[in-house]
């Protein structure tokens, strides 16, 4: 067995920042799935959404945040989240992260801001086109260098371990969690009072995304199946413009070129954003995501097109150089021509619910970045505000940790964590089962779940799922465990739950958009879809 005083899972923004917080406290354990650096938010193009400006202000980042919304937002923790936000900023410089600059009016240097969609201001800081990159890579060496964090790459988090799972009469609380050692084959013990998921989305649940490949709904999953409320599921954000190539299908093109000047065009190069919205091309993405839906199904065209060949080249390179190069190795000078793009499933808004310190419903259990739900998101995440969400919260739920479980004081006495045991489970002989579950997971969500809905749509999927449900938990009680196992295994939860907060909707509010009910339900206040395991 093996003891911290804090264990993390996830190696993205927000459990990179808890686990810095956290060694000025204790031993620290950050367990991730693959390789550090593979996580959502390394992949983060955009920037972190944050006033830094005399022509900015608190109220006007709370406001678009609400606005986004779609009036789901809680805003205690928007303005909690967004106050905070300078102080969390400042500490990333402090640990070396560098975001552009450029040189003001007086010849001081100042933050290179840029805007995006739904905002009313330039707020968004950015390190190039590669702020995700920049973050993760200055934090994990940060984390490297601190003699009280240990980070155990390839270690897969199998399920938490509680008190009510042990049967034990008490406040059900976080114990530790059951781990497998991709290197080693064998599944360990891991103990633990704090425990924090930071494990990300859950994109790959769908056909077309723009998340790594270890998007798999892990922390969400494992939350639910210890006991943990989840909330909001059915909001699932579809950024608007993924690259159409055969070459890169996951390639995400950032909604800062939008916010630098970028149209969206159909095949004649004609804008058709303001048929839509007011906003145009810098409406929220629920809006664009839609209109460029709506506009594929009319015409017929397999997309439309991100348009920023107006700008010099050199403006171009500077600001979006990784993009110019990637697009280049698929033939395509975005500063002559226009970029094919289609919405792709981007970040899940809700997750497991936490109150705005990342504490969950199952004590010791915390949650920060994309797999909580705080209700800062609402029924629509205004870019940008994901980054800043991990920096603060994670911030949050170690100073509320320490003050509730104080490292060296054990919560209680006295209990025997039993060994894994796979009984007269058997290697996996036909991987080819577990890839053809998750080939037809990920297109039934597609083709029922995706960004317009029908209530039809919704039920068939769930009839389906509870029929993968069946032959998945067959498989994991037959088979010893494999990271291909588990990940399906989390795949197909993560998918029900989305289906199940999805018929439980009754409106069409954010990201919801349902055929059968397009319209607000204004009989009553807006309130989040919360379920419960038991």
């Amino acid at each position: 067995m093996h003891e911290y005083d804090f264990i993390i899972v996830g190696s993205g923004a927000g459990g990179l920042s808890a686990a810095l917080h956290a060694a000025k406290h204790g031993k620290v354990c950050i367990l991730t799935k693959r390789m550090a650096a593979e996580s959502n938010s390394s992949w983060a193009q955009g920037g972190i959404a944050c006033v830094q400006s005399d022509q900015d202000s608190i109220e006007q980042h709370v406001s678009d945040t609400l606005i986004a919304g779609a009036g789901l937002c809680k805003e205690a923790a928007v303005r909690t989240i967004v106050t905070d936000g300078p102080q969390r900023i400042e500490e990333v410089i402090n640990w070396g992260v560098h975001f552009d600059q450029k040189e003001a009016r007086d010849g001081h240097l100042e933050f290179d801001l840029t805007r995006e969609g739904g905002h009313t201001q330039r707020r968004v800081l950015h390190a190039r086109d590669a702020t995700g990159k920049e973050l993760t890579e200055k934090l994990i060496a940060a984390v490297r260098a601190d003699p009280n964090i240990k980070m155990l790459e390839n270690h897969f988090a199998i399920d938490l371990i509680t008190t009510a799972k042990l049967d034990l009469v008490s406040e059900d609380r976080v114990l530790g969690l059951y781990v497998l050692n991709e290197i080693s084959g064998e599944v360990e013990t891991f103990r633990s009072d704090r425990v924090i998921l930071a494990t990300g989305g859950c994109g790959r649940v769908y056909l077309y995304t723009t998340n790594p490949r270890i998007a798999t709904g892990d922390g969400v999953a494992m939350a639910w199946r210890a006991g943990a409320a989840v909330a909001d599921m059915e909001f699932i954000q579809f950024h608007p413009t993924c690259l159409y190539h055969p070459q890169k299908r996951s390639f995400l093109i950032t909604e800062a070129m939008r916010g630098e000047g970028a149209r969206l065009t159909d095949k004649e190069g004609t804008d058709f954003m303001q048929k839509y919205d007011a906003r145009g091309t810098l409406a929220p993405r629920d809006v664009v995501a839609r209109a460029i839906d709506s506009e594929i199904k009319r015409t017929g065209a397999p997309c439309v097109y991100l348009d920023i060949s107006h700008k010099p080249a050199e403006f171009i390179i500077e600001h979006f150089p990784n993009i110019h190069e990637a697009c280049l190795g698929v033939g395509i000078d975005i500063t002559k021509e226009p970029i094919p793009v289609v919405p792709a499933a981007h970040y899940q808004c809700g997750g497991v619910l936490t109150d705005l310190n990342g504490g969950t419903s199952i004590r010791g259990l915390c949650a920060v970045g994309e797999v909580g739900s705080t209700g800062l998101h609402g029924a629509n995440r205004l870019a940008s505000n994901s980054l800043l969400e991990c920096l603060v919260i994670s911030d949050r739920a170690v100073k509320h940790m320490i003050h509730k479980m104080p490292v060296g004081k054990p919560a209680e006495q006295g209990y025997t964590i039993p060994a894994w045991k796979s009984g007269n489970a058997v290697n996996v002989d036909e991987l080819v089962v577990i890839y053809h579950n998750w080939d037809e997971i990920r297109r039934l969500m597609w083709d029922y779940v995706s960004i317009v809905r029908t209530s039809k749509r919704l039920q068939r999927a769930a009839a389906r799922l509870r029929n993968l449900k069946r032959e998945v938990q067959e498989f994991y009680w037959n088979f010893k465990v494999t990271s291909e196992l588990l990940e399906l295994r989390n795949l197909v939860e993560t998918a029900s739950l989305i289906v199940e907060c999805a018929i439980r909707r009754h409106e069409s509010r954010g990201l919801h958009y349902t055929l059968d009910y397009p319209e607000l339900d204004e009989s009553r206040p807006p309130a989040s879809t919360v379920v419960r395991r038991y």
